[in-house]
C-alpha cells in the first residue's frame, strides 16, 4: 500500500471553534456553585417558567420548592443544577398537570366572597355621605337648589332652566362650579371617594 505525502493526503476540513469556547488544559474546572448560589441564582427564573407552564402562581411556587428538595436529595449526583432543575419543574409541571386536568381553577374565589359589605368600607361610605351632606348644606340656596333639582329629582337641564328661570348653559355652567367646589373641599377633608 502506497502511503500518502504530505501534499497528496486528503484534505480534512476542521470547524473553528471560537477561542473563548477553548479551556487550556493547565486550568482547573469550574467550582460546583454551593446549593444556596443556585437558589439564589435560580428561584425567579424557575418561578416565572413554572407559571407559564401550570398558570398559577402557588401551584409554581410548589413545584419550585419541590424541585430544589430533590436537587437537594441529589447534589452530588448532579452535574449542572440549572439545567437539572429546569427538567425537574418541567416534569413536575407536566405531572401536575395530567393529575389535575379535570380541576377547573376558581376565578377570584367568587364563590367564597361574601355579598355583604366590608364593615370598614361601609362605615368610610357612610362618613363620606355624612361630610358630603354638611358641605352641600353650607352652599349657597341657590346652588343647593340645582344640586337638589339634579341630583334629587332627577331633572335634566332643560328641566331645571325652566323651574329656576336659568338659561340651560347657565344651569350647566352653575352646576359644574358647585360640584367642583364640593370636589375640592372633600379632598381637602380627606375624602377621595365614597368609598371613603
Amino acid at each position: 500500500m502506497e502511503s500518502l505525502t504530505a501534499s497528496a493526503r486528503p484534505v480534512v476540513e476542521r470547524r473553528r471553534v471560537p477561542a473563548i469556547l477553548i479551556r487550556p488544559l493547565h486550568l482547573p474546572m469550574e467550582e460546583k456553585p454551593t446549593l444556596r448560589q443556585v437558589f439564589d441564582a435560580e428561584e425567579s427564573p424557575l418561578l416565572r417558567y413554572a407559571q407559564g407552564l401550570v398558570g398559577q402562581r402557588e401551584t409554581a411556587e410548589d413545584l419550585v420548592q419541590d424541585a430544589f428538595l430533590k436537587l437537594h436529595a441529589h447534589w452530588d449526583e448532579v452535574v449542572h443544577p440549572r439545567a437539572w432543575l429546569f427538567r425537574c419543574v418541567r416534569n413536575l409541571a407536566l405531572s401536575h398537570i395530567r393529575d389535575h386536568k379535570r380541576e377547573t381553577p376558581m376565578d377570584d374565589q367568587r364563590e367564597w366572597q361574601s355579598s355583604a359589605p366590608d364593615p370598614e368600607q361601609a362605615l368610610g361610605k357612610m362618613e363620606a355621605i355624612g361630610t358630603l351632606q354638611l358641605l352641600v348644606a353650607e352652599l349657597e340656596d341657590d346652588d343647593r337648589k340645582l344640586i337638589s333639582l339634579k341630583y334629587h329629582d332627577g331633572l335634566k337641564y332643560d328641566q331645571i332652566s325652566q323651574r329656576t328661570g336659568l338659561s340651560v348653559g347657565n344651569v350647566g355652567y352653575k352646576l359644574h362650579h358647585a360640584l367642583k367646589n364640593l370636589a375640592d373641599s372633600l379632598r381637602r377633608l380627606g375624602v377621595e371617594s365614597a368609598d371613603g
